[in-house]
């Protein structure tokens, strides 16, 4: 975190807690999203590739946008598969309660990390501010 000189680096090149805190909130609705699948098809009687392609493919755009998050239009994304998530209740109700956890990681992780950025910069502000 220090360059050669002995001096901070600058913020810019330090992870992004926001980011690594919702990539860690995809990764695990990912898991919890793709075990919906064997109980779409036993429990709540779908289809099987109905099942796959719901529950699987959430968790594959779980993982997908984990690792673009890097871009601000993938947390919105990250807001719509919440929805989706959440929207799962009506063929598995337990993902109403679910998928409203999961949504209220989601909002935490994104709003925790804009703040610590925020602070972050400001602090970095500050410490630019009084070296000159």
């Amino acid at each position: 975190m220090t360059e050669s000189s002995g001096t901070p680096a600058p913020a810019n090149t330090e992870r992004s807690p926001r980011r690594g805190m919702c990539a860690a909130v995809l990764s695990l609705e990912a898991i919890a999203l793709g075990l919906t699948t064997p109980v779409m098809i036993t429990i709540a009687d779908v289809d099987t590739s109905t099942a796959v392609s719901i529950g699987l493919g959430l968790a594959v755009v779980c993982l997908l946008l984990a690792g673009m998050l890097r871009a601000e239009w993938a947390y919105v994304a990250g807001y719509v598969v919440q929805v989706a998530a959440i929207g799962l209740g009506f063929v598995v109700p337990v993902m109403f309660g679910l998928g409203a956890i999961f949504a209220a990681l989601w909002a935490g992780a994104d709003l925790l990390g804009r703040k610590i950025e925020r602070e972050r910069a400001a602090a970095w502000a500050a410490y630019r501010a009084e070296q000159q």
